[in-house]
């Protein structure tokens, strides 16, 4: 197949040569490499790349993805950075609007009609601009000879990818991985790896959140090898008695096997184009797995249940195939999960091959807790849920989305210091190290999806025709793609209680097919939406709550007098911006007068600001919206936390502190 800018007009087209999403798990050669986290099956290839920067496509280096390519006139950018914090293009921060609002008329395709597809769009726009990357790599001896993948953890917004000159696949989903097979293409030495990367495409639509509007790669670039016998995707699902005192622990294990050095024995799909015109996926489904779980493979699975301190509690040994599932009956006296006690038991899946020799072995941390709605009020391991929440936006006042480990380990302990006891990752998926510190740390997620069309929901109320993705069935399957990748990336995850539709979008047949998805995929979770409250045809198909923003505590107390459907959350709440957050209490209150009002999440955790020096000192100084002359703006809206962007508290978070302890 050969790419096609034009790709970048169509939302059908969206995911291309890519593979499907899957479990987080990390991978090892040997039980040996497990035990010490440090596997042999992973090359980075962040740090310096060759760089170009263009205005629009018109004026990019078009074939630069050739070996031969001359590139006396690239330059070097770092790697994961984005690209205007790199010192190209400019610097913009904008909430409600779509970033050329004011400046350039565009409609999203098919909104207003099936004829109307609008290409050229963003493929012939004047300013769209491309950044083209290429890194040449040696692949690592323990790389050699195997199948090897690259994963792309984020990238903004699309991505099309070339290795050796040939053509591997396109992307969309900023926050989302991205992988693609290299196998057919890789070579020991001298690997040349091209990606062009598009500052908008109609994701645009899709990802119009409240920040600073930035293109790149701006998380780790890594390759991974593949073994012999090979664990695609782990689904790992444990289950508790009613007295919630004995455990069960299913566990799903798809297999995939090397045949001939070159490829698979099986899942052709990994291989294919992904466009929407088939009906909801060209990936298979659960549903379709029947014949896939009668492939024998060669070599056997064994699958181990230790507590937290290594004791075994059960072992079971399967032969290999391409659907392995193993259950664990009856686990006395089990220790649960949550906030002040984040007790993990160890899963480890090692697989053998005929000889008896590991070909890998995959961990898993399990957290048993339970997640329920019941009389209208919901329940976490058998008690009333409360939650005392935030909002957070990843930043980094130095790198913007670009965070770093420490960054992470900071919020974590801020959050636990300040009585913080839950996380909406508003409105993306964050990056993966932050779920496993989530795990370890007994931290409550929203694990919300990366859709927020904030830019068309504002136009909807004088203009229907403005609703994307609402009803629209070319926009159908991107957005239920976007909610499968959540699923399915982070579904082991203990401390994720919620999935969240996306932010700010509001509501149609689109929205409701991506409920559908989730609830036909885990009854472990509650589903979260907010803009369902403005098209009440869709409450009992849209949201398992009822979520609102900036409710007044009389329009919250109106709500659960009034015959109440669904438990009441605040998914933003306070809005702490400048001298803010004096009214905690009153919604505090709340909480002692209605059992079916659940908490919130305040907005937001951290300011959006990036460091800049002074003209004057030369000191570095927090620079906020509409400081880097940019237009349009929505100026100091970017700076409503209760941490500065260089991570010091404000005043405000002595009262979250108090009244957040009053709840814990």
């Amino acid at each position: 197949m050969q790419p096609d800018i034009k790709w970048l007009d169509d939302p059908q087209v969206f995911r291309v040569g890519q593979l499907p999403a899957h479990s987080d798990h990390k991978i090892y050669a040997s039980v040996e490499e497990m035990e010490q986290l440090k596997s042999s099956l992973y090359q980075s290839l962040n740090g310096t790349w060759q760089f170009a920067w263009s205005v629009n496509p018109k004026s990019r280096p078009e074939d630069f993805y050739r070996e031969d390519y001359d590139m006396a006139d690239f330059g070097e950018i770092k790697v994961p950075c984005h690209i205007e914090i790199a010192g190209y293009d400019k610097i913009q921060y904008i909430n409600t609007m779509y970033p050329w609002e004011g400046q350039v008329y565009r409609r999203p395709a098919y909104a207003l009609g099936e004829d109307r597809r609008e290409e050229g769009s963003f493929s012939d726009a004047d300013y769209n601009p491309v950044g083209s990357y290429r890194k040449v790599f040696d692949l690592e001896e323990s790389l050699r000879g195997r199948r090897v993948c690259i994963c792309f953890e984020g990238v903004e917004q699309a991505v099309y990818v070339w290795l050796n000159g040939q053509f591997v696949g396109y992307a969309e989903d900023t926050f989302t991985p991205s992988e693609f097979d290299l196998t057919p293409y890789v070579r020991e030495k001298g690997n040349v790896l091209a990606v062009e990367v598009y500052k908008n495409s109609t994701a645009a639509y899709l990802e119009d959140q409240d920040f600073f509007r930035f293109s790149g790669i701006f998380r780790d670039v890594t390759l991974y090898a593949k073994p012999r016998l090979h664990v695609e995707d782990l689904w790992v699902k444990p289950g508790l008695s009613e007295d919630l005192k004995k455990g069960s622990v299913s566990v799903q294990v798809k297999l995939s096997a090397e045949s001939d050095g070159t490829g698979c024995i099986e899942d052709a799909q990994m291989q294919a184009a992904f466009k929407s015109t088939e009906p909801e996926s060209a990936v298979k489904d659960e549903r379709e797995q029947t014949a896939e779980e009668s492939l024998q493979l060669s070599g056997t699975v064994k699958i181990t249940l230790q507590d937290r301190d290594g004791q075994r509690i059960g072992e079971k040994t399967v032969p290999a195939a391409s659907i392995v599932k193993v259950t664990f009956d009856e686990i006395d006296d089990v220790v649960l999960w949550e906030n002040k006690n984040p007790y993990l038991y160890k899963l480890s899946v090692v697989l053998e091959d005929e000889q008896g020799e590991t070909t890998e072995a995959v961990p898993c941390a399990v957290g048993f807790r339970r997640m329920e709605l019941r009389d209208k009020v919901i329940f976490f391991n058998g008690k009333r849920l409360i939650i005392n929440g935030v909002n957070r936006h990843e930043w980094n006042a130095e790198g913007g989305r670009c965070i770093t480990r420490q960054d992470m380990e900071w919020d974590i302990e801020c959050f636990k210091r300040n009585h913080i006891n839950s996380v909406r990752t508003c409105h993306y998926p964050d990056q993966i190290a932050w779920y496993d510190l989530c795990d370890r740390n007994g931290i409550y997620v929203m694990s919300e999806t990366n859709l927020e069309s904030h830019g068309s929901w504002q136009k909807v109320f004088t203009e229907p025709s403005w609703n994307v993705p609402g009803s629209l069935p070319q926009w159908k399957e991107v957005v239920v793609d976007r909610a499968r990748s959540n699923f399915e990336t982070f579904k082991n995850h203990p401390s994720i209680l919620f999935w969240s539709l996306g932010n700010e979008s509001f509501v149609g047949d689109d929205i409701a097919a991506m409920q559908r998805l989730f609830k036909e995929k885990d009854d472990t979770r509650l589903v979260h939406y907010e803009g369902v409250i403005y098209d009440r045809t869709y409450e009992d198909v849209v949201s398992d709550v009822e979520s609102r923003m900036y409710a007044r505590p009389e329009d919250i107390v109106a709500y659960l007098e009034n015959e109440p459907k669904k438990p009441f959350i605040l998914c933003e709440y306070m809005h702490d911006m400048g001298n803010s957050l004096g009214g905690m209490k009153s919604y505090v209150d709340l909480l002692d007068r209605f059992e079916m009002y659940q908490g919130g999440y305040i907005w937001d955790y951290i300011d959006q600001a990036l460091y800049v020096p002074d003209a004057l000192t030369g000191k570095k100084t927090l620079r906020y919206g509409g400081d880097f002359d940019d237009r349009a703006s929505d100026y100091e809206f970017s700076g409503n936390g209760i941490v500065f962007a260089d991570r010091t508290e404000k005043p405000a978070m002595q009262e979250v502190r108090y009244y957040y302890g009053l709840y814990e």
